[in-house]
């Protein structure tokens, strides 16, 4: 697990969307690149720093089976894409609430690397309406609420309490290693 609190990553941001229609799609685009500075071979730790001269270090698990080729000098690259697409659900419609997960490792003998992916969908429900600030109350599966801006094309005044909106999340990361 990478501590990323003190990197900035590269990021890319694209929003698609229909005015004056609730919802849309957002997908984001983040690459950090680092290099290794020195490996603990004993505690599979990798200290590394990025081209801004920011350093942290990374645990590496027993399923990366390729550890043993990494160097320091060499250059890792992680992107990560998250896509959000969130919309109105229908008044009667069964939308799932289901997450699923995905691993894929480089082959042993390979360049280190791997790719991880994951999707979330899940129904929240409308519960307040505030037109002031155009902020809408919705309640989670686990019965949390989060409050979240509203676009400022949507007429919140044909909206109601208990409507519910589905929302699909994927995130993908992918890291590989290159050397110099």
């Amino acid at each position: 697990m990478v501590s990323c609190t003190t990197i900035t990553p590269e990021t890319n941001t694209q929003a698609k969307f229909k005015e004056g229609v609730p919802g849309g799609t957002v997908v984001q685009t983040s690459t950090i690149k680092a290099t290794v500075t020195g490996i603990d071979a004993a505690n599979r730790k990798v200290s590394m720093v990025t081209p801004d001269g920011k350093r942290f270090d990374v645990k590496v698990g027993p399923e990366a089976v390729n550890f043993k080729q990494v160097r320091v000098g060499d250059q890792f690259n992680a992107t990560l894409t998250e896509e959000v697409v969130v919309r109105m659900a229908k008044k009667d419609e069964k939308v799932k609430n289901d997450s699923t997960a995905s691993v894929e490792l480089a082959p042993v003998g390979s360049k280190p690397g791997l790719v991880v992916a994951g999707t979330t969908e899940v129904t929240v429900t409308v519960t307040k309406i505030h037109l002031k600030s155009r902020k809408l109350t919705l309640q989670l599966p686990d019965g949390s609420t989060k409050k979240v801006k509203v676009r400022d094309d949507i007429d919140l005044t044909k909206h109601q309490p208990g409507e519910k909106v589905a929302i699909h999340y994927t995130e993908v990361v992918a890291i590989k290693l290159e050397k110099p």
